[in-house]
This record gives C-alpha cells, structure tokens and sequence, in this order.
C-alpha cells in the first residue's frame, strides 16, 4: 500500500465556459455566470486563491516547507483562456510562492479557439505558459455545428498561427472521433488538416455519451453536475448516429498516420512529437501524487484520492464565507486506496501507455489470471525489453481488459 508524498503536479480547474457543448461532462458553469455583470469569475477566483492557500499549508504541515517544487501545473476547465492573462500570471506567482514551481516546468493551458474565448497568447506567454491545449474538437465546420461548438476551422488555425508568434513552446490539439454521423472520410480529412497545421501534440478521444446522473455522481457531494434536460436530449439523438465499427477504422487509421509520420502514441489517447508529450498527464499514469484546486477537482497522494465537490456556490461559500466565519476546504469526498486497488491501478495505467509494465506484472494479481487470454486474443504483446504492451487491437478492447482486471 502506497505512503503518502508531496505532489509532483498541481491541476487547477477553472470552471467558466461562454456555453456549454451537450456532450460535455465536466464541471462547466455557461452562461452569465462567465462573462458580464452576473459573472462569478471574481467570486471563484477569491476562493480559489483560498483553496490554493490553505492546501499549501496542509502539505506544509504533512511534508514541510521544503518539500519539492512541482514539476508541472495545469489550468483546465471549463475554458481557461477566458481568465484575462494577469489574473493567470497572478494564480502561476501564488502557486509559485507557496507550492514552488521547478525551473523547467510544464505550465499548460486548456483554450477554445474562437476569437472571443482564446485569449492573448503573447501575454499568456508572459504570464508563465509554456503548453497551450487548443479545444479543435473537429477541422470540419459541419462537425463544429453538429457538436454545438461555437468556433470555426479558421479559428483553430487562428490560434495555432498565434500560440506560435508568442512563441508558446507546445501547442495540443483535442480531437473527437465517432462523432455522430461522421464518416471515415471525414475524420481522415480532419486529422490532415490538424497535421497541416503542424501542432506538437494531439489528444484523439472517441466521443463518449455517459450519464454521470445515473452514475450517482452528481449528489451534494459528487463531483460531476447535473445533465441539462437539452443536453439529455441531444445525446439521445446522437447515440444512434455512433458506431462503433467506423470509431474502431477511425482509430486504426490514426494510428498508421501518426506512426507513418513518426509520432509517438505515448497513451491511448494521446500521440506527440519528440519531446513533446505532457508531462503533466504523464505523472497521472505512472501514478504520481498530485495536488488539485477548484470545483470537482481531483488529487491523489499515493495512499488517498480526494475530491472536491461540483457546486460552484458550495465551493465559493466554504472557502469566503460572508459571515465573519473562518475559510473552510470545500465540501468533497476521499477514498483510500487499499493495496489490492493499488494493484489494479498501477497495471491498467501502465498498460495505457506505451511503456506498459514489466514482464513479472504476468505473474502477478490482477493480471496472471487474464494474462493468457488477453495475449491469445491479441489484446497484448511483449517487448523486446520484457514489457507488456497493449497492441493496437488491445487499445480499442481495453475497456474489456480492464473490466476483467478490477
């Protein structure tokens, strides 16, 4: 069983969006809430502040004060890039004074693309951004209105161009496949015109349409909100137009083109240039303890998961009360990880990237009982160096590894 460590990574979730897309599970307040007289932006970001405040004095408390500086941080949502840069540059000096943030440090920012919402790369390079992660979604306009997106292709290519000039040292593109009524052509045409736009990364999701109600995540204290009855609504639509036969081809032909033109698929979701694979996400497969901020943010301290629950308000009211009371941690949830769950965790995400684990992993819980079929059915391959490896075949049916492993 895992002992508690100080965190090698700091994830601060920004919750504000301009709308909110219908497929979209994370934590997002849309709306008024983001922009104009109504916005709570301000009002967050006073908590946030707190939060950052006083997470840094429990670790403090738990490791001391020179414990090791973070080595990534990074701001996701919702939609960051509405944050104007100095309020950025204000959060990276604060995490700075009380986390520590290593020389060299990956410091990366989600944006959508569109004009109003991606912000001043040249500034956002100044306040500390070395890694912008550009909501493309789609490179065909169609795709972007089916999605209930609100930018255009030109703008993806806008805020590629611009990141650039700033001189933002990486730049992501997210990508979604099996979209509704996408065809394989499409998706081809996608992929070549995120290419042509030559990003250092991109992060291929095949879209999925949960229901985190009936998963019992969104109650007082879960750590996703409630679906909106017009969200409801399109998904219904939209699970029909999905198959998963054409996602399977979409994904192979990923796979080939981004392997043909040497790019590295790090993760199963996640391919990058040389040099250029996040960092960040990277200290979540190997299990790395990490610190979180914000509405339904996560942490993990290599014995505990902790999160923090969705309401904004919940979050706002805690962490600045009104009344004269004392801040407070906001309201949430934590899990300790017993060694049998470590076990499984540290196999099903090694198995996500391509170093998968070490060959002994076959003769050990939870894998020596599936090791054999998974192998006869060409879900695994082992390397040369003696590691277990996920085949391309074992990536598209890893949901059903997985499930056998837990």
């Amino acid at each position: 069983m895992g002992e508690p460590a100080p965190p090698v990574a700091l994830y601060v979730h920004i919750p504000f969006c301009v709308s909110l897309c219908p497929y979209c599970d994370f934590v997002v307040v849309a709306g008024a809430a983001s922009r104009g007289p109504r916005a709570r932006v301000a009002a967050f970001l006073d908590a946030l502040r707190v939060e950052i405040a006083l997470r840094a004095d429990a670790l403090d408390a738990a490791f001391g004060q020179d414990r090791p500086p973070l080595g990534t941080v990074y701001f996701g949502g919702g939609t960051p890039s509405l944050l104007p840069p100095d309020e950025v540059a204000s959060l990276i000096a604060l995490v700075g004074e009380r986390f520590g943030i290593s020389d060299g440090a990956e410091v990366t920012l989600e944006a959508n693309p569109g004009p109003d919402e991606r912000g001043d790369a040249a500034a956002l390079r100044g306040a500390g951004i070395t890694r912008l992660s550009i909501g493309a979604q789609s490179m065909a306009n169609a795709g972007l209105r089916r999605l209930g997106r609100r930018h255009r292709t030109a703008d993806v290519a806008a805020a590629v161009d611009e990141a650039r000039a700033a001189g933002i040292p990486s730049v992501s593109l997210d990508l979604l496949y099996d979209a509704p009524d996408q065809t394989l052509v499409d998706w081809i045409d996608t992929l070549e015109a995120a290419l042509d736009l030559s990003p250092d990364h991109l992060s291929l999701y095949a879209l999925t349409l949960d229901d985190p109600d009936a998963e019992g995540l969104t109650g007082a204290g879960g750590d996703h909100l409630p679906t909106t009855a017009g969200a409801r609504r399109w998904r219904a639509r939209a699970r029909p137009a999905q198959d998963d036969d054409r996602a399977a081809a979409m994904y192979h032909h990923a796979v080939h083109r981004l392997g043909a033109a040497g790019w590295r698929g790090y993760e199963i979701s996640n391919w990058a240039r040389p040099g250029h694979e996040s960092r960040h996400n990277l200290a979540y497969w190997e299990r790395l303890p990490y610190e979180a901020v914000g509405p339904g943010a996560h942490a993990f301290d290599g014995a505990t998961r902790r999160w923090n629950a969705a309401s904004l308000e919940g979050y706002v009211a805690t962490l600045t009360p009104g009344d004269g009371r004392e801040p407070s941690l906001p309201p949430g949830n934590a899990e300790a990880i017993d060694a049998a769950t470590e076990s499984v965790e540290r196999v099903i995400l090694g198995l996500r990237t391509d170093r998968g684990v070490p060959i002994e992993a076959a003769q050990q819980p939870p894998l020596d009982e599936q090791f054999g079929w998974a192998l006869a059915a060409e879900l695994l391959d082992v390397t040369e160096d003696d590691r277990i490896v996920l085949t391309t075949r074992g990536r598209l049916l890893s949901n059903e590894l997985f499930s056998r492993l837990v």
